[in-house]
């Protein structure tokens, strides 16, 4: 019975959102609903899980994912992310394009949200491909594969981030584990699969034409990429310190210092002096920015809460015990069934956030009991939920709609690029298993 009473839920959210084009908060919230109904958990208690399930799962995150969207905006308007593409190129040369693409993808990607990287790389991708005359599609593909990768594996990214606190993960392990994983995957996935994309045409467009003015506002290489890189140098780096016999005061001082929400702040503080005087953005603009980046990342903090929302009503019904203990028995091993939930709720549902962040709830009591590592659990989950991309996702729309496909050439690109992604991902996430 608990069992078919989250299927029913489970299937519920998917209406709502698939169909009736609900708010992802709604949605959960009415699906947490239902399922504090059918799982016998009392009435009155239903509200204040509800309640208690959005903030446990929102309080730790919220300045961690907002102080991230500032930082890679600032990342973006500065200059610095066409700064670094620029060099990325040269230091690649004509015939290694999409090798360079594939890097600028995934450097950029670390700071930047993927919405913004996908709207701010795009115009780059068609003036390059101009000037270096070669289809867009081949060139651009392993830029948007970088940026998908470090969408779905990398923190401070919100799936990611909020999968590490969800799991009881350890973020700095998650990071680093995420960029061993992430190379290979974006070598296939990016310039090895690009090179049957060169057959399909993408028609030039006016608007992508190459700004040689912009060229003059652009920061200095070394600051660009140091501003970009910044946070994921600093988190790694007190990960690592973290290892070694420290004494008490000086481990304490490595911890502060490697909290994401200080390693942010540090970033922005550094790239403000940094690269708004090598941009000329006065300061009021940047914090035009700031601005705009809090409210570009509130619809995924939504969804991030309507996701505790669920968890926690899960947890008060005792459902998550008894899922648990149901999956345990199933001859799945623990990542690849955390992949497997993700990547059938992400083809069902087509958002990659809500697709992780469902199926992180579920998997989450299953973790005790199973002995799998928690940070190779968040990878395995994101790389579900980027599986199959299709006509429930935005990002396929915009593709199609960036590059002038038609229906047959996006799927043929973009939803078998992204199915590469999420299955050598998971490949990759075990062969890191064995080995760790």
């Amino acid at each position: 019975m608990t069992l078919l009473a989250i299927a029913l839920v489970i299937v519920l959210l998917i209406l709502l959102v698939a169909l009736a084009k609900a708010p992802p908060l709604v949605a959960f919230v009415i699906a947490a609903l239902l399922g504090g109904v059918l799982l016998g958990v009392p009435l009155e208690t239903i509200p204040k899980a509800i309640e208690k399930g959005i903030g446990d799962t929102i309080g730790p995150l919220v300045v961690i994912v907002v102080l991230g969207a500032m930082a890679g905006k600032l990342i973006a308007d500065s200059g610095a992310a066409r700064r670094i593409a620029d060099a990325l190129i040269a230091l690649f040369g004509p015939r290694r394009l999409p090798l360079a693409m594939a890097a600028t993808g995934f450097l950029v990607g670390i700071p930047l949200f993927y919405n913004v990287g996908f709207v701010l790389m795009v115009p780059l991708i068609f003036s390059i491909t101009a000037r270096a005359k070669l289809p867009p599609v081949h060139v651009g593909m392993p830029l948007l594969a970088g940026l998908s990768i470090a969408h779905g594996f990398l923190p401070p990214h919100p799936s990611p981030t909020a999968l590490v606190t969800q799991l009881g993960a350890d973020l700095g392990q998650t990071l680093i584990y995420g960029l061993i994983v992430g190379v290979p995957t974006l070598l296939i996935a990016g310039p090895l699969f690009a090179m049957t994309l060169k057959n399909i045409q993408s028609p030039p467009s006016a608007l992508f034409g190459s700004d040689d003015t912009a060229e003059r506002r652009l920061p200095g290489t070394a600051v660009s990429f140091l501003c970009a890189l910044l946070p994921v140098g600093l988190i790694a780096g007190t990960t690592a310190l973290g290892y070694l016999a420290l004494s008490p005061d000086l481990a304490a001082a490595v911890r502060f210092v490697g909290n994401p929400t200080v390693v942010l702040l540090v970033a922005i503080a550094i790239a403000m002096l940094a690269l708004g005087a090598g941009s000329g953005l006065p300061l009021p603009r940047m914090m035009e920015s700031f601005a705009g980046a809090t409210r570009d990342i509130a619809p995924i903090l939504l969804i991030i809460a309507g996701a505790g929302a669920l968890k926690q009503v899960l947890v008060e019904s005792g459902a998550d015990r008894v899922l648990a203990a149901e999956l345990a028995t199933l001859p799945i091993p623990p990542l690849v069934l955390g992949w497997l939930l993700a990547c059938v709720i992400r083809i069902a549902l087509g958002s990659a956030t809500v697709a992780g962040l469902t199926a992180g709830g579920l998997v989450a009591p299953l973790l005790a009991s199973s002995g799998a590592n928690p940070n190779l659990m968040v990878l395995a989950i994101g790389a579900g939920s980027l599986m199959c991309s299709h006509v429930n996702d935005s990002g396929f729309w915009m593709f199609k709609e960036y590059f002038g496909l038609s229906l047959r050439d996006t799927f043929r690109s973009w939803s078998l690029m992204e199915t590469l992604v999420g299955t050598f991902g998971l490949v990759f996430v075990l062969l890191l298993d064995a080995l760790v």
